[in-house]
């Protein structure tokens, strides 16, 4: 009595349980919990195959093949659910580097601030604050400019820096 295919691609699959096992751990990256699914997958499939027409010639390559594709298969779909699955909110939000609407008011509050508090100073302090943070210009080009020595430039930005922080901090506290 000859046996079926069915029947033949099971003892097939269990003489070769442990070596497809190894292989599908390699083929999913070292992961034996999945390619232990995807045997037992395999299996199912086998036991459920009714009579093929043709005869299989090679039944443990045929038997490769179908866990293969399961392999593949499980993987696309598991790609496929991982897109569509939020894993961390915060990697989901898009980052727009221009400043929202409350950055931009409270920069124009400082603004206006900072403004006031220049227009409070002496003229040489807020020149000399001016013509270094502005213009970029050195202590001595701002000396020269003034007709006052580099210590006293470093003394006018010092006293202008300092009533500037101090209108902001006072605003701060409001």
């Amino acid at each position: 009595m000859a046996r079926s295919s069915a029947s033949i691609l099971i003892a097939s699959f269990q003489e070769n349980y442990e070596q497809l096992l190894r292989f599908l751990t390699r083929k999913l990256n070292g992961d034996s919990e999945r390619a232990a699914d995807v045997v037992q997958d395999t299996y199912v499939r086998l036991a459920g195959t009714s009579e093929p027409d043709e005869t299989i010639d090679n039944p443990r390559a045929y038997i490769y093949r179908v866990a293969g594709n399961l392999a593949i298969d499980r993987v696309r779909r598991e790609r496929r659910m991982s897109a569509h699955i939020e894993t961390d909110p915060a990697q989901s939000d898009i980052h727009d580097p221009k400043p929202g609407p409350e950055k931009i008011f409270l920069s124009r509050e400082q603004i206006a601030i900072l403004d006031h508090a220049l227009s409070e100073l002496p003229e040489k302090p807020r020149q000399a604050l001016l013509l270094f943070r502005v213009d970029g210009l050195s202590h001595s080009e701002i000396a020269g400019r003034l007709g006052v020595s580099n210590s006293m430039v470093a003394k006018y930005i010092a006293r202008a820096l300092k009533h500037c922080r101090d209108a902001l901090l006072a605003e701060g506290k409001k």
